[in-house]
């Protein structure tokens, strides 16, 4: 058996006793020899599965105190999936507004009836100050913030985290989309507040056309920059 197939099963047997409630979050971990003999591999192959398992946010190796399981939150959980994504070329941003574009609507539907009068007033607060002459940075900023404050009220963590990694996976599109576009800024400004009065109205069917349609918007600019010889560059623009 190779060494990566050994580690691999260290991975699953540590796996299976978080899910089996045998390690809850916040455990430390029992000693190493005294683990390692328990799952059947070496102490050497131990070690690789549990620094796997740390960079995916699962255990956190604290030295000279022990590895612990994490808090398993959602957010954590995310991390690995916001640090891939900002890995990879520029032409998966599409597949990743793709991803976007299927699931904060329903985040957005869910959240309408969820979201508070405090809350309502927080996202107006945050649309106020821009106008057609916003520069780029500050309304892109202001956009991450408005859906960040939505799909936390959807009621489904890993959604919202998992949303999150994506709103950044694109936000340099979204700044080059400002560039150079004309009225992308009012355009942007016109769909946020169309959310926000579909919200105001507790219609959750409508909030979640206007949060598709504002993807949507973004995912279509991509779309036909990609079409187009001698398409702009997001990373050259940034």
């Amino acid at each position: 058996m190779t060494d990566i197939a050994v580690t691999d099963r260290a991975i699953l047997a540590i796996k299976t006793m978080i899910t089996d409630g045998d390690l809850r979050p916040g455990d430390r971990l029992p000693p190493e020899k005294e683990l390692s003999e328990h799952i059947g591999v070496s102490r050497n192959s131990l070690r690789e599965a549990t620094k796997a398992l740390s960079v995916i946010r699962v255990l956190d190796i604290r030295q000279g105190d022990g590895t612990y399981v994490t808090s398993l939150a959602p957010e954590l959980l995310i991390d690995a999936l916001s640090f891939v994504l900002d890995l990879h070329e520029d032409s998966s941003v599409l597949q990743v507004l793709e991803v976007r574009r299927l699931l904060e609507p329903t985040a957005v539907e869910k959240a309408c009836l969820l979201l508070d009068d405090e809350d309502l007033d927080r996202l107006d607060q945050m649309m106020a100050p821009l106008g057609p002459d916003s520069d780029v940075a500050t309304l892109v900023e202001a956009d991450i913030g408005f859906h960040h404050l939505i799909n936390t009220r959807c009621g489904n963590g890993y959604l919202s985290s998992l949303l999150d990694g994506l709103s950044s996976a694109t936000t340099r599109a979204r700044l080059w989309r400002g560039l150079t576009e004309d009225r992308s800024v009012e355009r942007t400004l016109l769909e946020h507040r169309r959310i926000l009065a579909a919200l105001r109205a507790r219609r959750p069917d409508l909030a979640r056309v206007q949060a598709a349609a504002h993807v949507a918007g973004v995912e279509a600019w991509v779309l036909r920059g990609f079409a187009l010889p001698g398409h702009p560059d997001p990373e050259e623009g940034a």
